[in-house]
């Protein structure tokens, strides 16, 4: 008898061992994912495009960034600002664009694309919001950033465009950013958003992410991408993104770039989305003709499909 539970502790220990092995390892992972950048920091420089306009706005535009950070005592922890160094240096102002955050991908692990989206000369906002659905964060940014504006002591005191605000959001903060143009009391300010591959209105109303697509009343282009059982099946199936654009009236444009997957669209559209908010927020003539004219870039485009285009 003895024998035998010597036996059977040796085993006991080595399977604890074991499970302690995998516990750590899983640690491991959920570390590595929390630290590795959901956008690269090359993007810009490594995403293909399809068009000399989507080339043209992947780029970092001219401007020099920086960063400022406001703690909080709320669920996203802080407000995290980039915005163009010029503007210390000068009497403009500059259009604002809030971001929402996708499923567990808070700001501080897409840098780079606030940095971009910097570069081109707007203030950019975004949190470590983990819950962006309902729009409440990016409330909070935009009553953060209006009140930066009238302060006279901050960096962004009469910085702020608030005739040209855009948001823009991915995933579950793609759901987010259709919540933000119509239910709160700051939606009217929004001038034009972005929703990159927005969980569907099927998948949102089994999570309780509920949104109604015939408030939208300001521009808005819908994305995605066409890799994978997750983006296509799950998140925002093909007809399913067709049957949210039928819903909204006012101007839009749609279209799925082919070849890349749910997490990749975080950041392998930025061309035309720096290009839209680039026509929408600073009216560059340019950057319109990609969705506008005879022959829009966006609908011409070989690296996209299902584009739709009514301005």
């Amino acid at each position: 008898m003895y024998v035998k539970r010597s036996a059977m502790k040796k085993v006991l220990k080595g399977i604890g061992i074991f499970i302690l092995v995998i516990v750590g390892l899983i640690v491991l992972l959920f570390i590595k994912a929390a630290l590795t950048p959901a956008a690269p920091t090359n993007y810009t420089e490594t995403v293909k495009t399809g068009g000399d306009l989507e080339e043209r706005y992947l780029k970092n535009g001219s401007h020099t960034v920086s960063y400022y950070e406001k703690e909080v005592d709320e669920d996203f922890k802080k407000f995290e600002v980039w915005y163009p160094e010029d503007l210390k240096d000068t009497d403009a102002t500059y259009p604002l664009i809030v971001v929402l955050n996708g499923t567990g991908v808070k700001a501080s692990k897409y840098k780079s694309q606030f940095k971009h989206f910097a570069s081109w000369g707007f203030i950019v906002i975004g949190t470590e919001e983990p819950e962006s659905w309902d729009g409440v964060a990016a409330e909070s940014s935009l009553d953060f950033m209006l009140k930066q504006n009238k302060d006279d002591n901050s960096i962004f005191y009469q910085k702020v465009d608030t005739e040209s605000i855009g948001a823009v959001g991915h995933s579950q903060g793609g759901a987010g950013v259709l919540n933000t143009i119509t239910e709160h009391k700051n939606s009217s300010m929004y001038k034009t958003a972005v929703s990159v591959s927005p969980t569907s209105e099927k998948q949102s109303a089994a999570l309780g992410w509920h949104y109604d697509l015939s408030k939208i009343n300001i521009p808005i282009l819908l994305l995605a991408g066409t890799k994978g059982d997750f983006e296509m099946k799950l998140v925002i199936p093909e007809e399913e993104m067709i049957d949210m654009y039928n819903k909204i009236s006012s101007p839009k444009a749609m279209a799925r770039k082919t070849g890349y997957e749910h997490g990749e669209m975080l950041y392998s559209a930025d061309g035309y989305i720096t290009a839209w908010f680039m026509w929408q927020l600073q009216g560059d003539e340019v950057a319109a003709q990609a969705f506008t004219g005879d022959s829009p870039e966006m609908a011409n485009n070989a690296l996209y499909q299902e584009q739709r285009i009514d301005m």
